[in-house]
C-alpha cells in the first residue's frame, strides 16, 4: 500500500486523537493525586477512605490498564490497514463466490470475535490482578469463562444481524440506506429496552423481587412518598463477581425496572437506600430514559449520515487498497474515521446525562431529604473507590454524573443555603 494524503491522514487522526485522550487521562490522574492528598481527612470522615493512598493506586492502575488496552488496541488496527491486512482479507473473503453482503457479515463477525479474544488477557489482568489486590473480585475462572462464552455469542448475534441488515441496505437502496440504517437504530434500541431486563440480564445474573419484610416496607414508603404505585424492584446477585456498589433502571412500559445489587443493600443504610431508589424513581418520572433515547437517535442521525458520505467516497477505498464494491471495508474504514469525532463531541451528549443526574439528585433530596442522600454518595464512592477529584476536561469527556464533591455541596445548598466545610469545593475548571 502506497502512502497517500488519505493514508496519512487517518494515521494522523487515530494517533493525535488517542494521544490527546492519554494526555487527559494522564492528567487526570495527577490531577487526583494532588487532590487526594489535599482532602486526607475529608475522605477519611465523609467517604470512609481510611487508606487513601489505596485510592490512588487503585485510580492509578486502572487507568493505566486501560490506556495499555487502548494503544495496544490501536497498534493492531494500524498494523492491519497498513500492514496490507485489511486487502487481504477482502481478497479472501471475494474468493469464496459469496454475495457481497454475506461476505460482509463474515467479515464483521470475524472482527467481533477478533476484538473479545483479544479482550480477554486485558480483563483476566484486570479481574484477578487489580480486582483482586484491591478486594472487590469474587468472580471465580469458571464463570469468568463462562460470562467470556456468553458474551462471544450474544456479540456474534447481535453484530451477524445488525451488520448483515445494514449490509443489505447499502447494497438494495444505495442512496437511502442511512435512514434505513438510521430506522434499524431505532427499533433495536427500543427492542433491547425489553430484551435486556428479561432476556438478556438473566444469563448473567439472577434476578429476585424484594419480598416481603423490612425491605419492601422500605421501598413501598418511598414509592408512597414520591406518588407512585409499587411496581417492579429486583435485587442482583452481583456479589458473585465484585463487591462494588451499585443500582440502575432499565425500560418502558411493563418491561421498566429498578434493580438494586444486592451489595447495596447489605451495605447501606435504609435511608441512604431510599434515597437512591427515589433517584432511581426521578429517571421515571421525569422521563429521562425517554430523552436520552431522542438525544441517542438524534446522534445516530448524525453519524450514519456521516458514515453515508465516506462510503460512497471511492478514493478512501483505493487509499487502502480494497475495491470500490466491497462495502463491509468502508464501511469500517468509515466508522475508523468518525470514531474519533464521537469522541470529541462526547462532552455534548454527558451534557444531557449531566443535567438528568442533577435532576435526580434534586427528586432524591425533595422525597427523602438531602442527608440520606449525601450519605448515600459517600458510602458509593467508598465503597468502590472511585475517584471523587477528576480533573475537569477529563470529566468533560468521561463523566457522565458530576463529581461526587459537586453533587455533595449542591444536596447541601439543599440543606442550609451554604456549602458544608466538610465537602470540598469541586475544583475549579482548569486548575491543574
Amino acid at each position: 500500500m502506497q502512502l497517500s494524503a488519505i493514508t496519512i491522514g487517518v494515521f494522523l487522526l487515530l494517533v493525535t486523537t488517542r494521544a490527546v485522550f492519554s494526555f487527559l487521562a494522564i492528567r487526570n490522574v495527577q490531577y487526583a493525586d494532588r487532590l487526594v492528598g489535599q482532602h486526607r481527612e475529608w475522605l477519611r470522615s465523609t467517604l470512609g477512605i481510611e487508606d487513601s493512598d489505596e485510592l490512588r493506586d487503585y485510580h492509578r492502575l486502572t487507568t493505566a490498564m486501560d490506556e495499555l488496552e487502548s494503544w495496544i488496541g490501536l497498534a493492531a488496527v494500524i498494523g492491519i490497514l497498513y500492514g496490507g491486512g485489511l486487502s487481504w482479507a477482502v481478497d479472501l473473503l471475494a474468493a469464496t463466490g459469496l454475495s457481497v453482503v454475506l461476505q460482509g457479515v463474515v467479515f464483521v463477525v470475524g472482527l467481533a470475535v477478533a476484538a473479545q479474544l483479544a479482550s480477554i488477557p486485558f480483563s483476566l489482568v484486570s479481574t484477578f490482578g487489580i480486582e483482586e489486590i484491591f478486594g472487590f473480585n469474587n468472580q471465580t475462572p469458571t464463570l469468568f469463562v463462562r460470562d467470556t462464552l456468553v458474551q462471544l455469542a450474544l456479540s456474534v448475534g447481535f453484530v451477524a444481524i445488525l451488520g448483515g441488515a445494514v449490509l443489505a441496505a447499502i447494497e438494495r437502496l444505495p442512496m437511502l440506506w442511512p435512514a434505513a440504517a438510521w430506522g434499524l437504530f431505532v427499533i433495536f434500541s427500543l427492542v433491547m429496552q425489553i430484551l435486556y431486563p428479561r432476556v438478556i440480564a438473566p444469563l448473567f445474573n439472577d434476578f429476585e423481587p424484594v419480598a416481603d419484610g423490612e425491605l419492601r416496607e422500605a421501598i413501598e414508603a418511598v414509592f408512597e412518598r414520591a406518588g407512585f404505585e409499587t411496581s417492579d424492584i429486583y435485587t442482583m446477585d452481583a456479589s458473585r463477581r465484585s463487591t462494588q456498589l451499585n443500582a440502575y433502571f432499565i425500560g418502558f412500559g411493563r418491561t421498566k425496572r429498578v434493580v438494586l445489587f444486592d451489595t447495596l443493600v447489605e451495605k447501606m443504610e435504609q435511608a441512604e437506600l431510599q434515597s437512591v431508589l427515589a433517584h432511581e424513581l426521578a429517571h421515571w418520572k421525569e422521563a429521562h430514559i425517554w430523552k436520552q433515547f431522542a438525544a441517542g437517535a438524534v446522534q445516530m442521525a448524525v453519524v450514519v449520515a456521516a458514515l453515508g458520505w465516506l462510503i460512497d467516497f471511492e478514493p478512501l477505498y483505493a487509499a487502502f487498497g480494497v475495491p470500490a464494491s466491497a462495502t463491509y471495508a468502508g464501511l469500517l474504514l468509515a466508522a475508523l474515521i468518525v470514531g474519533p469525532l464521537l469522541q470529541f463531541t462526547a462532552p455534548l451528549s454527558n451534557a444531557l446525562s449531566l443535567a438528568h443526574e442533577r435532576e435526580a439528585d434534586a427528586y432524591a433530596a425533595e422525597v427523602m431529604g438531602p442527608q440520606p442522600m449525601i450519605d448515600a454518595l459517600g458510602r458509593l464512592a467508598g465503597e468502590n473507590l472511585a475517584n471523587p477529584f477528576p480533573h475537569p476536561w477529563y470529566a468533560r469527556f468521561h463523566y457522565s454524573h458530576p463529581p461526587i464533591p459537586e453533587r455533595m455541596r449542591l444536596l447541601s445548598d439543599r440543606t442550609d443555603g451554604e456549602t458544608t466545610d466538610s465537602t470540598p469545593q469541586p475544583p475549579a475548571t482548569g486548575d491543574d
